[in-house]
Order: structure tokens, then C-alpha cells, then sequence
């Protein structure tokens, strides 16, 4: 109950007077001030000096004083409670001593009769209305409800709210809030409900059987988990792909020594972008001219890993495997590209979680599921530009391996379109940022659209260029900016654009 400074204090603002929080003397006051006029009343207790046109935002803003006014002791509860005390629709439904319907300002209120606040609820802006614990939401969205307006969320949306919770503190919590719920359920009448409760919080842990339904409960209980959501993200960009026509420049490195070039500018900018840092010459007299480097071995070799798999046929044309078999090929591909870097468990998935800023990757124990179910799409994508796009976009977003997992995801884009005769994809020092950026928007807010076009823009300036003689290609390069750091300062252009 408010205290007598409280009451004193409730009606300095004639909007909105409530009688529950007004002494006596307030009381007859404010039904004088609706005798003359100068207030008009809302519902039974309520009063208020505004034109009846703000009521509902007046209702809205005030929602939880009014209902704690109107409704002492009640519990908000059902849907309201698992929406986090928000109205749905309108409608708000509390648990009370009866069962009726209450119709406020742009406000229904539903009232279930049920238990009074049970331990765990907790009272809300200190007045007697009270929130629910976790166990007695979940329990309470489970009962069934049938008609318009539907009190409880339902079964599938409490498991969400269960594997959510799981992945966000983990499962010795999950099975704390389920022995919560077993010493609550009987004091609410909702042993039935725990028994659905108890099978869902099994099943995520693996205990039972699984009687999960969710897109998400399938992939977590799956013989090979997966993640769920990057499986509907990479279904997102197949969509597009499919029905977008793509430009597909044919292969240009047609001679031995081009091709060599090639693999060799293919593998210096791709290490560049993940901070493997050589000046282009110094990598050239290793990689091509066989010239030792004692004082970096291991960079050295991870530049050799990628050329030598950018321009061997056996690894350069070795399209991305769909199903299971796409596992053991990964890891062979990775184990040959990180074979002199043994810290980094050269062909062995990832056993700690990786994330790159605010992207966190699919958790290791989902990374072969993952794997196996995302690359079943593959064969439904146009093969070349559209199915290099989409492995190389597989491999980045399930990032398997401790480290490597970019150079290997354009190691697997490249080859998708060497199998077709297309032109493979150098993704310059001066482009990275916007490589980057296409990728995170992609990953982050589903957006095809600048991940589609940032490929499809850098696969037509690679193939600007005649990699016959290497010299004359990196001073080419050069002249276009490639091996910038700055597009702030610098533009990437191309031969054409260079020569006019």
C-alpha cells in the first residue's frame, strides 16, 4: 500500500487520480471536482481532468498504477507476462481472485482466477501488483486456451523461451528453473503443466527422448546438431541467388605461368586480409622464387598453404561436397593449408567458441551438423558465381577451424567457379573494408543485396587484368590502388578507368 506522504503527493497531477492511492478527504474532493466539471470519470475509482481523447494514451502510460489500483494482488500473467508486461492487441491478462473481463480506455483486461502471488513474484513499481517468477510463467503459458483471445503462448513458444535460456546461461540453470517449477506446480494447480514443462527441459538436455518441435529444438536435438538460424540465413541468400542473373567472367590466367601469377596475387591479398602483412616482393621471392624466410616461417608457410591449393588442380578445381562427406574434405583442405602451424590443430574443428567483433560463429558442438545441412543447399544454387558465393559464405559464417577459416572460405569460392571455367576472385588490400562490410551485413541483418554486389564487382576487376607477365600485373595493380590500406583516401580502379 502507498504511504500517507505517497497519498499526498497522487494528486498534484488532476490527469490521472486514482482512489486506491488517495486518502479519504482527496477522495470526496476529487468527486466533488466531478460533480462540477472539472474532472470526468474514466472507470470506477479513476478520474482524470483530461478530454476523454487522451485517456487510452493516458491508460497506456499509467497502465501498471491503474491496474495495481484497480486489481490488488493480481498477478500479471499468460502471455502478458511472457511478452515482459507489455499489452498484446490491446488486451492484458492478470491473475486474480475471479474471472471476468474489465474495459478500459483503449485497454481490455482480461482476469484469470487463479493462486495469489506465490513466492518468487515480485511486486511491481512497489504496489500490489505483482510479476510472476520464471517457473510460474512458463508454467502458466502452458496450460491450454482455446478462443480469441488466447491466454497462453503455447507450447512452442515456451521451448524457444527454454532453449533461449539454455544458450544464454547455460544448462546447469535449465535444470535449476525446472526444479523450481516441480517445488511450484503443485501450488498452482499446474502439475499437468510441469509434466510438459519436465519432457521440453529433458529433451534440450538431452536426458529423454526429445519432444522438442521448433525449428530450433530439431537442430539442437538432431543426432548432429545444427544451428537453426544460420541454416535459415543461408536458405535466405540461396533465394537470392537463384533469382539473380549473375555476371561471370570467364577464366583469364590461360597459361601455366598466368596461372601460377594468379595463385600467387590470390594467396599474398588473401593472407593480407587476415594480417599476414609481406611486402608484395618479399612474398614473391619466397613463393615463386623458392628464397628462404628464417625471421617469419609460419607466415611465410600460410601464404605457401593458400597459393599452393589456388593452383594445384586436385585442390583448385575441388568443389564444396554436399552432406557429410563435406566434413572430411574440409578438414583434409585445412589440414594441408595449416599443416606448419600445428598451435592451430591443422585439420580438427574448433573446440572453443570464435567470434570476429560482434559476430560470434556456430558453436563448435553445431559446426558439423551445420555443415552437413547447409551444404545441402548448395546443389540447388546455380553452380559457378551463385554457388561460389554461397560456400564461401557456408564456410566464413561457421568459421569450423581455430583460425584460417577465411583464406579457407575463398579458397572454396575459388574453386567453385574454377570448376566452371570462370574466372577466380582476388579480393584486394584497398577492397577489404567493403568485403568486410558486405559480409557483416549479410551475417548480421540478412541482407544479400551488398554482399551480392560487392562479389559481383570484384570478380569483373580481377578479371580487368592479363596475369601473363607478373611485373607488369602488380604495377598495374599498383596504379589501381590495390595494395592501399585507405578507401577514405583511395578509390579502387580499374586498368580501363587507369588508362583514361
Amino acid at each position: 500500500m502507498l504511504d500517507s506522504s505517497s497519498r499526498k503527493n497522487a494528486t498534484t497531477d488532476t490527469a490521472l487520480i486514482l482512489y486506491a492511492e488517495i486518502s479519504p478527504a482527496q477522495k470526496r474532493a476529487a468527486q466533488r471536482g466531478v460533480q462540477a466539471g472539472q474532472l470526468s470519470r474514466i472507470a470506477p475509482g479513476i478520474v482524470s481532468s483530461l478530454p476523454p481523447s487522451d485517456w487510452p494514451a493516458l491508460m497506456a502510460r499509467e497502465r501498471l498504477r491503474v491496474l495495481a489500483a484497480l486489481f490488488p494482488g493480481a498477478v500479471l500473467s499468460h502471455r502478458s507476462a511472457f511478452n515482459g508486461g507489455q499489452a498484446e492487441d490491446g488486451v492484458i491478462h492478470l491473475t486474480n481472485n475471479s474471472k471476468r473481463t474489465a474495459q478500459l480506455p483503449g485497454l481490455t483486461v482480461m482476469l484469470w482466477k487463479g493462486p495469489p502471488p506465490a513466492p518468487g513474484d515480485t511486486a511491481m513499481l512497489g504496489r500490489e501488483l505483482y510479476f510472476p517468477s520464471l517457473p510460474r510463467l512458463l508454467l502458466e503459458n502452458l496450460q491450454p486456451t482455446r478462443g480469441p483471445n488466447r491466454r497462453s503462448v503455447g507450447r512452442e513458444a515456451v521451448e524457444r523461451r527454454l532453449l533461449d535460456t539454455c544458450d544464454a546461461r547455460g544448462e546447469e540453470a535449465l535444470s535449476q528453473l525446472r526444479e523450481q517449477a516441480r517445488a511450484l506446480a503443485p501450488s498452482l494447480s499446474l502439475e499437468a503443466e510441469f509434466k510438459v514443462l519436465d519432457d521440453l527441459v529433458g529433451s534440450i538436455l538431452g536426458t529423454r527422448a526429445s519432444q522438442l518441435t521448433t525449428p530450433e529444438g530439431r537442430a539442437r536435438t538432431a543426432p548432429m546438431p545444427y544451428d537453426a538460424q544460420r541454416l535459415a540465413l543461408f536458405e535466405q541468400l540461396a533465394v537470392a541467388l537463384r533469382a539473380t542473373p549473375l555476371v561471370q567472367p570467364p577464366a583469364v590466367a590461360q597459361t601455366e605461368a598466368a596461372r601460377a601469377n594468379f595463385a600467387f596475387l590470390e594467396s599474398y591479398f588473401s593472407n593480407f586480409i587476415e594480417g599476414t602483412e609481406f611486402d608484395v616482393q618479399h612474398a614473391r621471392a619466397f613463393v615463386l622464387q623458392g628464397q628462404p624466410i628464417a625471421e617469419r616461417p609460419k607466415d611465410s608457410h600460410d601464404i605457401l598453404g593458400v597459393y599452393r591449393q589456388a593452383l594445384q588442380p586436385s585442390w583448385a578445381l575441388q568443389t564444396l561436397a554436399s552432406g557429410e562427406p563435406v566434413l572430411a574434405q574440409l578438414r583434409a583442405r585445412h589440414a594441408d593449408q595449416m599443416q606448419e602451424r600445428p598451435e592451430v590443430g591443422p585439420g580438427e574443428f574448433k573446440v572453443l567458441a570464435n567470434r570476429a567483433g560482434n559476430t560470434e560463429f556456430v558453436a563448435p558442438q553445431r559446426v558439423r551438423g551445420t555443415l552437413v545441412q547447409a551444404t545441402q543447399i548448395l546443389p540447388s544454387v546455380p553452380a559457378g558465381a551463385a554457388r561460389a558465393m554461397l560456400a564461401m559464405f557456408i564456410v566464413s559464417e561457421v568459421h569450423p577451424f581455430t583460425d584460417g577459416n577465411g583464406r579457407l572460405a575463398r579458397l572454396v569460392m575459388n574453386a567453385e567457379l574454377s570448376a566452371v571455367g570462370a574466372c577466380r576472385i582476388i579480393v584486394p588490400t584497398l577492397f577489404r573494408e567493403e568485403y568486410l562490410d558486405s559480409l557483416r551485413a549479410l551475417s548480421r541483418q540478412a541482407d544479400a543485396a551488398p554482399f551480392m554486389a560487392a562479389m559481383q564487382k570484384i570478380h569483373r576487376w580481377t578479371a580487368a587484368f592479363n596475369y601473363q607477365d607478373l611485373d607488369d600485373t602488380i604495377a598495374q595493380m599498383a596504379a589501381c590502388n590495390a595494395f592501399e590500406r585507405s578507401p577514405a583516401q583511395f578509390k579502387l580502379i580499374t586498368p580501363s578507368q587507369n588508362s583514361s
